[in-house]
């Protein structure tokens, strides 16, 4: 796993690699600037004073602007994962393809590629299913903070879970068929947790949460070939 990682921090300097990069998180940030903007628009002029109680103070354009920027920068800590390995799916095959042919090229010459339909549907599907994991679990969260640490180590264990298997899934999807993909992910799921727990606790870092998903997809793929 140590090694897995390594090789995916050293492929950042892959030229394809970091041309993906750069594009993906300038897509994510700008729907995250598109949410911010229509919950601004959608909180102008609205009045939480009225809905708790008789009195009155509607928000002004300055105040729904500084409100929708708290929600959105704690929409960026909660739902950057989900909406990010989103993103970043629909450019997996490109990095788990550039990973391939750099270090394991008789394995990306036999590889089927995911395609865009195919990458697209697998990484909406991951999102969502990150954003329900962390739903489920949010109550937890919440009961959680008494102990001061448990909220913490419930995200790594919530999001490990969903990204080891969705990183895995789709490096797997390229090389074996259900069969195949099923034996290695039972034998993998140790390997896959701690790899997705060390991809989500990147995404608590400013700033290196942004290479995250990358970094995922690389180690995932060098997990595949050096465990197969």
């Amino acid at each position: 796993m140590i090694t897995a990682l390594t090789l995916a921090i050293g492929d950042l300097g892959n030229p394809r690699v970091l041309g993906i990069l750069v594009r993906s998180l300038i897509i994510t940030l700008l729907i995250f600037v598109g949410l911010g903007v229509l919950t601004a628009w959608g909180l102008s002029g609205a009045d939480p004073c009225g809905w708790l109680s008789d009195d009155s103070c509607p928000l002004g354009a300055s105040t729904s602007t500084l409100s929708a920027f708290l929600l959105v920068a704690l929409g960026l800590w909660f739902l950057f994962p989900a909406i990010a390995l989103g993103v970043i799916s629909a450019y997996m095959d490109r990095i788990i393809a550039a990973v391939e042919a750099k270090h394991y090229p008789e394995a990306a010459a036999t590889a089927r590629p995911l395609g865009i339909v195919r990458g697209a549907w697998l990484g909406l599907a991951s999102g969502l299913r990150v954003l329900v994991y962390n739903l489920i679990a949010l109550p937890f969260y919440i009961l959680l903070l008494v102990t001061g640490v448990g909220p913490l180590l419930l995200f790594l264990a919530v999001n490990g879970a969903a990204f080891g298997r969705d990183l895995g899934l789709m490096v797997a999807m390229r090389h074996a068929d259900r069969a195949e993909r099923g034996v290695w992910l039972r034998a993998t799921r140790g390997d896959r947790l701690i790899l997705g727990a060390g991809v989500t606790a990147l995404f608590l870092l400013p700033f290196v949460n942004l290479l995250a998903p990358v970094l995922g997809a690389a180690a995932a793929t060098h997990l595949y070939h050096r465990r197969r």
